[in-house]
């Protein structure tokens, strides 16, 4: 069953960076930008598995700190010339607190997760 899972609070990810959480089928980065926007990809970039939660954030995007592929966090898709998307996670926010929408089973792992450093 899917549902939503809170993950922690917008001060939990520091202005253009991000935090991991880390669920059964793969690490989730989940982003925030320097306007307060926060996006959750998978952590793997298109281009060669690359973690994009340790890349470059700017604007609404992240560079793949392994090869530079910039991604667009709002949709996951590399910025041309670029090719490829990364998996994308939909993001709600209430009260400050940031829940993802997760399919069946990787809610289970990431309840008893946060987002880490």
């Amino acid at each position: 069953m899917s549902a939503w899972i809170e993950i922690g609070k917008i001060e939990d990810i520091p202005l253009r960076g991000a935090r991991v959480l880390k669920t059964g089928n793969g690490d989730i980065a989940v982003f925030r930008s320097v306007d307060n926007r926060i996006f959750a990809l998978q952590d793997q970039c298109p281009h060669r598995g690359g973690p994009l939660s340790q890349g470059l954030v700017h604007d609404w995007r992240v560079t793949c700190p392994l090869h530079g592929f910039v991604i667009e966090l709002a949709s996951g898709a590399a910025v041309e010339p670029d090719e490829g998307c990364a998996e994308r996670y939909q993001v709600r926010i209430k009260g400050g607190v940031i829940s993802l929408f997760l399919e069946a089973g990787l809610e289970k792992k990431a309840r008893r997760e946060k987002v880490t450093a």
